[in-house]
């Protein structure tokens, strides 16, 4: 009887094969935008610490250089950017609720400054020990919250730019969920004179005040991102390496027969015996005999 005619690799054509190297570019192409994304943050990471390293300890500039216009904020170019703006902290202070500090969940302080030609500056004096339930229910002393110095004060603060608002959650009393410089305006009676693009954090105040723990400054880590990415890829070639395997031996089992099993079966048992027994294989013979 006739042999039957070689399968070869026209097994790859079935459509179990199709769906096979289907998953596989899903699965590919999953990885490429996952990876992507990961070289995307770590772009930002890489920016943040530039802005850290250009900015953070750079000399304070006056208030009104650095922001000409009071609508406006160049993240890339001014954030921690150092300004100094002399005036006078006037009106009852705001709390933005919810900030993790070293105590745990607490309040930052924010007070409005009128400056000296009579814009209003918003300065967050710090973090203080204040959760949202207190502040939002006004189970405040007033000697719980830092007092301001009175009078005429000169401040050096790093801007940072005003906060998105935080959906399904309102200004309550004295409290905000976030620092949205356009609503703080609108509590404080300054729209038209406030800066709305950025917000200052205190460094320091001439004469000194009391003010809440002021943030250290942040870390120049860009974090785990480039591994994470490369990771991805990494998976991708895994995956491709599996398929191509498991098609091989498919092969294998379909063509017994063919010249290349048969090559490929002389070339690995070429090796074998080049190398000679391993330890389990002599155990093995041991005992079969």
């Amino acid at each position: 009887m006739a042999d039957a005619t070689p399968v070869g690799w026209r097994f790859l054509y079935s459509g179990r094969w199709i769906g096979y190297f289907t998953m596989l570019a899903i699965f590919s192409i999953a990885c490429v935008f996952l990876g992507n994304w990961q070289f995307d943050r770590r772009a930002e990471a890489r920016a943040e610490i530039a802005r850290i390293d250009a900015n953070y300890d750079a000399p304070a500039a006056p208030l009104a250089d650095e922001l000409s216009d009071p609508s406006a904020f160049d993240e890339d170019a001014q954030k921690w950017r150092t300004v100094e703006v002399v005036g006078e902290y006037v009106g009852d202070p705001y709390l933005a609720r919810n900030r993790p500090g070293r105590d745990g969940v607490g309040s930052n302080l924010i007070q409005a400054l009128r400056t000296d030609d009579g814009r209003v500056f918003f300065v967050d004096r710090g973090w203080v020990p204040i959760d949202g339930h207190e502040a939002e229910t006004g189970g405040i002393a007033a000697d719980e919250l830092p007092e301001p110095p009175s009078g005429e004060v000169r401040v050096e603060a790093r801007l940072r730019a005003s906060e998105p608002t935080i959906p399904g959650r309102t200004s309550v009393g004295r409290t905000v969920a976030s620092i949205e410089l356009p609503e703080l305006a609108r509590l404080t009676g300054t729209e038209g004179e406030a800066y709305t693009g950025a917000y200052g954090m205190l460094i320091s105040e001439t004469p000194a005040g009391e003010h809440g723990v002021l943030p250290e400054k942040p870390e120049r880590d860009e974090g785990p991102h480039l591994s994470y990415a490369l990771q991805w890829y990494v998976f991708i070639g895994i995956a491709c390496i599996g398929v191509g395997y498991a098609a091989r031996r498919e092969y294998r089992g379909l063509n017994p027969d063919s010249s290349v099993v048969r090559e490929q079966d002389r070339r690995s048992a070429e090796r074998k015996r080049r190398r000679g027994l391993s330890d389990a294989e002599e155990e093995d013979a041991l005992i079969g005999g």
